[in-house]
């Protein structure tokens, strides 16, 4: 079993930064890929910005030079990875959620975090 928290969101003016915490415990030790995914209202959940162990990164093209992931920090305990977030804007208001994906394990597992309100003002 794995557990991931969400924290870091609230609300911030057009222009501002926040930046976003997960971390993963338990069961963490096959996990090679952190994840930040964020659903706003009415809309499908997608894709912010994703890492491996290798420290490949994936950005949506929305967030690109806006947005950074870090890389995965892992100890025996505890998987930590941040997403900070600058010069937001207000379609950037979302629940960002974290996941979790260990590709190895058959099948692949998937874990997901409760997610963090970011509101964006303008």
């Amino acid at each position: 079993q794995v557990h991931l928290v969400e924290s870091g969101g609230g609300l911030v003016q057009d222009g501002g930064s926040l930046r976003l915490s997960c971390a993963a415990s338990g069961n963490i030790f096959s996990i090679n890929v952190m994840s930040w995914y964020r659903q706003a209202p009415g809309k499908q959940r997608e894709l912010v910005a994703a890492i491996n162990t290798a420290g490949t990164t994936n950005y949506a093209d929305s967030v690109k030079g806006r947005f950074t992931i870090s890389n995965i920090s892992r100890d025996n305990a505890k998987i930590m990875v941040y997403l900070q977030m600058n010069s937001l804007k207000p379609e950037d208001t979302a629940v960002y959620y974290c996941k979790g994906l260990a590709e190895a394990t058959m099948p692949p597992a998937t874990y997901w975090g409760q997610g963090t309100q970011v509101t964006v003002s303008s």
